[in-house]
Parts: C-alpha cells; structure tokens; sequence
C-alpha cells in the first residue's frame, strides 16, 4: 500500500503512523486559534479551561481532576472552545442576504464555521427567510402556539451542553406544560447504560472514579475511540501503561488513541517524539461481536477455575456467593457456549481470548471502560450486562482500582439525567415536585428520541423545541424524517450557531440565540455561575469567561424562563424570574429536590475535583430487585440478531466519529488519526472485501441499506479507502450515514439507535461522461 494516495480531486489518503497527541495535537490547536481569529484571547481562555474557577469544557464529559494541569484541554477541547469564543458573527444582515432554501445547500461544517448567532430570529414564510423579532414577541407567540397544541404532541429535546440548572428549569417547565416527552441526546448514545446498569447493580452510571485508574491493576477497553472522543483520559491511560498495567482493547479499527501517545504537555516527550504503548493486547473484534467476545473470556475463566488449586481461585467465591444472585444460570450458559460458535461471532480466535482472560485472572483490581461501540447495538443492554458479568466473576466492583466506566459522550449529558431531563416520569421525585412546585408530574411515559422522530412521521408530534443540538442531523431515517419535519407546526431552536435543525423548519419557526458556557452571564444578582456533572458522577461549577457574542443574548435559564411564563402561566408556583435573577436559588431548588445527591449544592460547588453523587454499588451495596448485583445471562451471542443474514454481500457498517469533529458539529473535513484528508465522504474496506466486490481503492460506491421494508435508503458518492478493519465490516462517517439507519433499527429496550452494526450492500457507481 502506498503511503500517499489521491482518490479524487478532494480526497488524500495518508496513512497516520504518528501517535495521538504530541506536535499534531499542537499544530492542530495553532490552527483552531488562527480559524476563528482568537490567538490571543482564546490562549487565555483555555488557561481557564476545566479549572476550578474557570469553565467546563463544552466538548465531552471526561472527568475533571482536583489537581488540574496547566493546561487540563485536549485537541478536540480546544477546538471547541475556539469555535464558540470564535470572533465571526451570524447576524440579521446575514440572514437577510440569503434564503433559507439557499441557506439549506450548505454543508454541516460551513454553516456552523459561520459564527455566532446574534438575534432572535423568526422565519418568514413569504421571504423564506428569517427576519429578527424582539424576544417578547417570540415568546408570546411560541406561548400561543404551545398552548393550542395537545402538550402530548409537543416534544423538548435537550442536547447534552444544558447546564444542570438550566436542565433542571426545562424538565419542569415541560411537565407544568402537561408533558413526560423530555428525550434527550443520551437516548442516542448511553440511554443503553442507563437501563443495563440498575438492573445489573442498581445504579444508573458507571462506578469508578480518576482515583481508579492509579490503583487498578489492569484495564479492560471495549468499543471507544480515545483519541478522538475524550482526549484527556489518555492521560490517565498514559500513567496506568508506563506503571506496567495490562491494557486490554477490543474495537474493530485499529484506532491511534489506543496504540500510542505523546502527551503534548511533557516537554521531555515532544523533543524525543517517544511514544507510550497504550494497549498491551488489541483485538479487532466484529462488529455486533462483544458479546461473544466477553462470553469467550468468561468461559476461558471458568476453563482456568476448573485446572486451579482450590486454594487460589480464579472466581472470586466469596464475593460471588455474598454480593451476587443468578451465577448458577451464568455459568451453565458459559458452559452451553461452543468456542466454535464464540470464534464465528465475534471474528476472534480463541488464543486471542484466553490471552485476554489470562491478564485478567492475574490482576486484583480492574476496570472496565466501554463507548458506544457497546451500546448502539440492538442488544446492547445485554453486551453491557455480560461485560458487568465479567467484573462480577472475579468481584471488581466496589474496590478501589476495580469498577465499571462507561464514557459519556457530550458535556453535561448524565447529568440533564440526574435532575429530571427523562421521558420516564417514575425516574423523578413526582410527590416532591408537587409539593415544592405545584406541579402534577403525567403519568403517562413520554417518548425518547426514537419515538419522537415516529410520531414526528405519523403527524402525531406538532412541535418541537430543542434545547441546543442539532437533532434533524443527528437523528436516523434522514429521508423520512427531513419532510415529515417541515410539516410540523411549530419548531424553536435555542443554539449558538446555525445548524440544519434551524433550516428544516416548522410552519412557525424560530431561531433563540443563547450565551455560551464561556461567556460572562450577568443577571440581576451579578454574574452567574451554572454546574454539570462529568461521566465519572463528579458534579463541577463553571463560569464565563469572555464578553457576550452580542448584547441580544440570553441564557438557557432566562429563555426557559420566558417560554414556561408564556406557555404554561399559572401551571406552577415556580418563582421563574427570582430563579434567573440568582442561579444559587435554582440550585437550592435542585438541593430540596434531590437532597441525596445534591445537599449543600451552592456550598460544594467550587470543591476541587467535583463532588460526588453517592454510589451505592461503589460500597457494595446493591439496589437491585434481587438486592444484590445479577448475573444477567444474554439471550444471543449475537448483538444485533434481527439483522443477522448469511448473505455474503451484505457487510455491517459502522458509523464514526472523525479527528475532525465532535457529534454533529464538523470542525474540517480531515481525520489525521485515519490518514483521510478532503473529503468525509469515504467508506473504509478491508482489501479482501475490496477485491470480492470486484472494486478498486478509490472507486465511488452506494451504500444501500439491507431491509425489506419498503423503505429505499441509499447514500451515493463515497470512495473507497483500504483499511484495517475486519473482513465484513465497512465503515463511514456520521452523520453522513445515517439516511442508511431505519428508525426500528435500535436497541430493544433502550431505543438508542444501533448506529454501530447497520446491513448493507456496496454497490459501484456507474462511471460518468
């Protein structure tokens, strides 16, 4: 294979052979400075970033140490910040120079890199364009659209960058309002966490905390790309590898993240370029294939137990017969599952796998850390399940150094959970909400994403109100979804910078520009702090930094403010201006009603480090229905069996995330880590599969999806790239590829969609003149 090749016009590809971090990291923050003009104040900003005192970064949700580096951001933080402080403005002018129809031609990238919105905006039906109106006249309106409505047929979405004040504000405005349907963006990615793990060990997020990784003994790496998704805990992975700690990682790409990394902070490193190992073992497992693959090391444990001295057990007996219930149902099936079975499922062989169970049988403490690559599957609640098995097996859960992690993906996600942002209404303290707020929590379920884009379909769903995201663009079934969308009555968008979701617009549409988390927030009692909590259960404050992008915004609180006054007047005793004027009484409001977890909020809001939520299962004790942690035994080996086909022409494509973007905002078009520069419209082939399909690196293929639903789901234009990936599997970028899920393409309880295993065929374009 060549080391440079031009596929196209646009389209380098360049193997990456450097390791994560170091001079690329840096080059590529020089270039997120000089982008958006802010070398200067962007450098101070980031000073700031993820300190006590300073700000939370505003990309993922990696846990924040009480002893922070100078500088405590990464490459993809960096970029984030840059891009929200950036000096480009989104104005009237702006909109009144184009249409939104010419508006709709953009790509993801452009329309963003536009700048900061700075006025409210409403669009206008005969112009087709978006005309600036006051925020009192579109509150009103919003208020009398909302209220003609049924409020089932209103949905309020949050994405994960709310702050838990403003979260808190939302979830209750939308239940005065008369409705459960609060999905959020954790139903596109770990709402499969959140229904494996209370069944599993009774708490709804992962157990381990950043003390974890400097006491554990060995790591278990399942489904999740580092180096581009949460940067930092190659830090922590960095100081467990140089301690001699076996890493273990299971992904079908080899991704840079997991192989090396040059921390960019260590002078010593960047002049040497010397890399550290991360993964001590990598297995590029199948896609759809973890379950196999865990049930391969369990049985390979029990192999070991049955040869061992019963004085030094491989299971850990004594915790296993005090803390656990259904091991007898476990083990039985272990032992029903055929290695040749096990071997076909997840493309692994079976030394590979008793090499993985021997790191584990040696080492006393071990964590076990998944992304999505475990839960956008079908049954992925029961891949999550097997791998808590597996900790289980040999009691690594409730002993420091030892637990369950999974990374939550967007800053603030877990923690729009925490304070009420649910569709399930017997998740939040309903008798409580009712005494302190005067509201009547429904009864009635409400919908996740999943479902709301369904109803959005059959006409049922009338408005949507979206708080930040860009969910027209994230979600699956692009092509039914889009014209469905513009028949909606009402749609409102809270956002710092134009995205599609503003331009597949309602009949009545509005665009509410909101500060950013870096900006200064001045309220009536000062300047405001807002709080999140990371994927790690910490719970951190966070302050502005710069001046406003214009005197015309307002903050997520005081928008929700205006539209709950305006939508749902004498529906609540909620005090709703008192609560803007001063964000500690929204947070003593968030106390009263969460005392468990949040009590003294105002006073621990600067602890270094965060606080932390209680854990029960962190101490062992287990609030399961069993009232001890369970053996939950999977009923395939197969993560997603209702796509299972034994046609060799269809392959599994996952979708992914580049070096160059965070969820749907796309920062370039190049991918450094993969060696893809130009152009994001690649599929990535393992060269067997290249040459079965009759295909050359470089052709340009439809990818179709395999269903017989009557749906025609087809995405054209991609070129082939030659990748080590398993023979099989192909993959290509989100959101580009989601035309290509069904919406009943999605995990059976959770309903996240299974975006990490969707049947395909890859059809050759026909040459043009």
């Amino acid at each position: 294979m060549a080391n440079k090749r031009r596929l196209s016009g646009d389209l380098e590809v360049e193997p990456y052979e450097g390791p994560s971090g170091g001079w690329g990291s840096v080059r590529s923050l020089a270039r997120s400075l000089t982008r958006e003009h802010v070398p200067i104040k962007g450098s101070r900003v980031l000073l700031n970033q993820n300190k006590t005192g300073g700000f939370m970064c505003v990309s993922c949700a990696w846990a924040k140490p009480a002893d922070p580096r100078v500088f405590e951001f990464c490459e993809n933080g960096a970029k984030a910040t840059t891009w929200e402080i950036t000096h480009k403005r989104v104005t009237p002018e702006f909109f009144a120079a184009r249409t939104v129809t010419e508006l709709e031609s953009w790509d993801d990238h452009h329309l963003e890199a536009a700048g900061r919105l700075t006025h409210p905006m409403r669009w206008d039906a005969r112009t087709d364009k978006y005309l600036p109106v006051s925020w009192e006249e579109a509150f009103a309106e919003i208020g009398r659209e909302l209220q003609a409505l049924h409020p089932d047929s209103a949905v309020f979405y949050t994405s994960g960058r709310a702050s838990l004040e403003a979260s808190f504000m939302y979830g209750l405005f939308a239940r005065a309002y008369g409705t459960n349907n609060l999905p959020d963006s954790s139903n596109m990615c770990h709402e499969t966490s959140s229904v494996a793990l209370p069944e599993s060990i009774g708490v709804p997020v992962g157990t381990c905390t950043l003390d974890d990784f400097y006491k554990t003994d060995c790591i278990f790496f399942f489904g999740q790309n580092v180096g581009t998704s949460s940067p930092r805990m190659l830090h922590q992975l960095q100081d467990a590898a140089r301690r001699g700690v076996p890493i273990i990682t299971f992904n079908p790409l080899r991704e840079r993240g997991l192989e090396e990394f040059v921390n960019p902070q260590a002078p010593g490193e960047m002049l040497t370029d010397k890399p550290t190992r991360i993964s001590s073992q990598y297995h590029q497992v199948r896609s759809g294939g973890d379950t196999a693959a865990i049930m391969g090391i369990a049985k390979a444990l029990l192999a070991r137990e049955d040869r061992t001295d019963a004085t030094n057990p491989v299971i850990d007996w004594a915790f296993v017969n005090e803390h656990t219930h259904g091991w007898d149902e476990f083990a039985e099936a272990i032992n029903l599952c055929e290695w040749s079975e096990i071997e076909k499922r997840c493309g692994l062989q079976r030394d590979a796998l008793e090499a993985a169970a021997g790191a584990y049988a040696q080492a006393n403490a071990v964590m076990f850390i998944y992304g999505m690559g475990l839960t956008q599957h079908e049954q992925g609640v029961e891949t999550v399940q097997t791998l808590i098995n597996l900790a289980l097996m040999r009691g690594n859960i409730g002993k420091p150094g030892a637990g369950i992690c999974p990374v939550r993906g967007h800053s603030n996600v877990q923690g729009q959970r925490t304070v009420g942002i649910t569709e399930k209404p017997w998740m939040v303290p309903a008798d409580k909400i009712k005494q302190q707020f005067g509201i009547e929590v429904p009864a009635n379920k409400g919908l996740t994403t999943v479902e709301a884009c369904a109803k959005v379909i059959d006409g049922s769903v009338r408005a949507m109100v979206l708080l930040g995201g860009n969910l027209v663009r994230a979600v699956p079934e692009h092509r039914l979804v889009e014209p469905a969308w513009r028949k909606l009555r009402l749609t409102v968008n809270i956002l710092t910078k134009l995205n599609r979701s503003a331009l597949v617009h309602g009949e009545v549409s509005f665009i509410l520009p909101c500060l950013g988390r870096i900006e200064f927030d001045e309220q009536a009692s000062g300047r405001q702090a807002t709080a999140m909590e990371d994927s790690t259960g910490c719970m951190h404050g966070s302050r502005g930094q710069v001046a406003p992008a214009s005197p015309h915004l307002l903050s997520e609180p005081r928008i929700i403010a205006g539209l709950a006054k305006a939508a749902a007047p004498g529906r609540s005793i909620i005090p709703w201006d008192h609560w803007v004027a001063d964000y500690g009484r929204i947070r003593d409001a968030i106390a009263a009603t969460y005392p468990d977890i949040f009590h003294d909020f105002n006073a621990r809001l600067w602890q270094p480090g965060g606080f932390h939520r209680p854990l029960p299962a962190r101490e062992r004790q287990w609030k399961t229905k069993t009232g001890k942690a369970n053996f939950i035994v999977p009923a395939s080996l197969a993560s997603d069996p209702k796509t299972e086909t034994r046609d060799p022409d269809v392959v599994q494509l996952i979708t992914l995330r580049s070096n160059g973007q965070f969820n749907t905002t796309i920062y370039s078009y190049d991918d450094r880590f993969r060696g893809i520069y130009g152009s994001r419209y690649v599929v990535l082939m393992h060269p067997r599969d290249i040459d079965r399909f009759g295909l050359k690196e470089g052709a340009m293929v439809t990818l179709a999806t395999a269903a017989s639903d009557g749906v025609t789901r087809e995405v054209g234009g991609f070129r082939v790239v030659a990748y080590d990936i398993p023979p099989g599997c192909i993959a290509g970028y989100y959101p580009e590829c989601n035309p290509l899920l069904p919406l009943w393409h999605h995990e059976k309880k959770a309903k996240t969609p299974a975006a990490k295993s969707i049947p395909v065929r890859v059809k050759a374009d026909a040459p043009t003149a």
